[in-house]
């Protein structure tokens, strides 16, 4: 579990690393490519669901996952719950 860790905090900074990059490219660019980077939040908003199904496949909690999140247990149920049953 250790270098799992490892590997996907690096590939969560690579790809933040990334969209700031991106971010810099649109700014110096046309405003059509501005809708192009806004919508990478749908792209982010579908991983954090199969992250979080992924998670409750394995037992965690809403506790553990609503603390991840920065968000109280049951927001996070009701956030994701449907999509996690």
């Amino acid at each position: 579990m250790g270098s799992r860790t490892v590997e996907t905090s690096s590939y969560i900074e690579f790809a933040r690393r990334i969209i700031r990059g991106a971010g810099k490219r649109v700014a110096a660019a046309d405003d059509w490519e501005l809708a192009e980077l806004v919508s990478l939040r749908d792209e982010v908003d579908d991983a954090i669901r199969r992250a979080v199904q992924g998670l409750r496949a394995q037992g965690h909690s809403w506790q553990y996952i609503g603390d991840a999140l920065g968000i109280k247990r049951q927001s996070a149920q009701e956030r994701y719950g449907k999509d996690a049953a």
